[in-house]
This record gives C-alpha cells, sequence and structure tokens, in this order.
C-alpha cells in the first residue's frame, strides 16, 4: 500500500483590481473665484454632460463600488454612474477639495487676491505649499481613500469622484515624484479618469482617459486648477 503523499496547494493568483479616481464635471462659476470647499457650488450644464459622458464610459466595466467626496460638484459627478450601474454612492471625507487659503476670493494679480500686499506671504513657501494644506497631507489621505476603494472592489473596479489637486498629487505620491509642481501642467482634465491598477495589494499601473474630452475642449474653465 503507496503511503498518500502531501501535495502542495496550487498557487493564487492576485486579485487584479482597478481603482479610477474621476474628477467632477464643469462647475457653474459665474463670479470666477476659487471655491475650493464652499458648499453651492454646483455642475453648469454642461458639466452634467460631462458627467453623462463619464458615466458612459463606465457603463460596461465592472464597477463594483462608487464613493465620492462630500462636495456637491463631486456627488452630482457621481449620480449618473450610481444611475447607470445600480449602485449606491458612499462619500468619504478624504476625497475632498484641497484646502486654501484663498478660497472664497479671485485669485489673480490683475483683479485678484494677489494685488494685495498683505496676502504676499501666505505665499512665502510653494513646496509646503504656505497658502493651504501641506501637499504631503493630502497625498497621504488620498492614498488611504484609494486603497480601501481598492479592498471593497477587490477583483473588481472602483470609482472615486474627487479634485483635481488632490487627485494629481495622489498620482504624483504614487509614481515617487515630487509634490511640488506647476498647476498649469496637471493632467487632469474634467470628468477625467486617472486609473490606478493593481495586483493584489501591488501597484501595476496607471492609466489616464477623458471620456468628456469634447466637452472640456468647449469650456472656458477647461484650464482651471484646484477645482
Amino acid at each position: 500500500m503507496t503511503p498518500d503523499v502531501p501535495t502542495e496547494p496550487e498557487p493564487t493568483m492576485p486579485l487584479t483590481t482597478t481603482v479610477h479616481l474621476l474628477r467632477h464635471g464643469e462647475v457653474h462659476n459665474p463670479e470666477k473665484i476659487l471655491y475650493g470647499r464652499l458648499p453651492g457650488y454646483r455642475l453648469s450644464e454642461r458639466g452634467e454632460r460631462m458627467a453623462d459622458a463619464a458615466a458612459a464610459a463606465l457603463a460596461d466595466r465592472d464597477v463594483t463600488y462608487l464613493v465620492a467626496s462630500p462636495l456637491e460638484r463631486a456627488q452630482q459627478t457621481a449620480a449618473p454612474i450610481a444611475e447607470t450601474l445600480h449602485l449606491s454612492i458612499d462619500t468619504d471625507p478624504r476625497l475632498i477639495e484641497s484646502g486654501n487659503w484663498f478660497e472664497g476670493k479671485r485669485f489673480g494679480v490683475g483683479d485678484g487676491a494677489l494685488k494685495n500686499p498683505s496676502v504676499w506671504p501666505k505665499l512665502r513657501n510653494p513646496f509646503r505649499p504656505s497658502w493651504g494644506e501641506p501637499y504631503v497631507e493630502i497625498a497621504r489621505r488620498m492614498t488611504a481613500a484609494l486603497h480601501d476603494a481598492r479592498d471593497r472592489a477587490a477583483g473588481h473596479e472602483a470609482v472615486c469622484v474627487s479634485h483635481q489637486s488632490p487627485i494629481w498629487l495622489l498620482r504624483r505620491y504614487a509614481e515617487g515624484r515630487k509634490l511640488w509642481h506647476d498647476p498649469r501642467k496637471r493632467q487632469c482634465g474634467l470628468a477625467s479618469l486617472t486609473s490606478f491598477h493593481f495586483e493584489g495589494d501591488r501597484l501595476t499601473g496607471i492609466s489616464y482617459s477623458e471620456p468628456a474630452a469634447d466637452l472640456v475642449a468647449s469650456s472656458p474653465v477647461a484650464a482651471e486648477h484646484g477645482a
């Protein structure tokens, strides 16, 4: 009689998961102020169409978890995705817009806050930055939110609706780049998707797409940053 020989268990493949960071659509902002975390700033009509375009781009994806910043424009952008994919919208305060001292002000040299010398000390350190929430704190809270979404959607896909600056800082942090940067060179357009691809808990790649590119091209605020 041949004794039983123990067999090695079959190795299990790590789960493949994608987390999409979706920037909200265009906001109705006729005053042209830096609205930041202020309440009452909704999507414009074009912004609503951008949200619909993002939802259409995600309609055939294996999205099982949807979460958004608590700000109204992010919740509005998440709404058509929730309707299309029959998902509820979770809210994560870690996905909120970056804190900024210039919130509620027009930010510019000509007729904006920068013409007042009393505010210039707020600009003394662009590497932190001195005018708002430190870059590293934004990157760390966004990283925590990213990994929580990955865990919630393990083996599938998740969508996190957030804001330009936090998404861009998360990407730079994940890629090991310096967090200080020129805001004019961010690759994070309105209603764009910055997608983080994982094997298990290991990040294997980051991709980028703009499902509302045609609408962004006609938007007067397409170059707006920190929104």
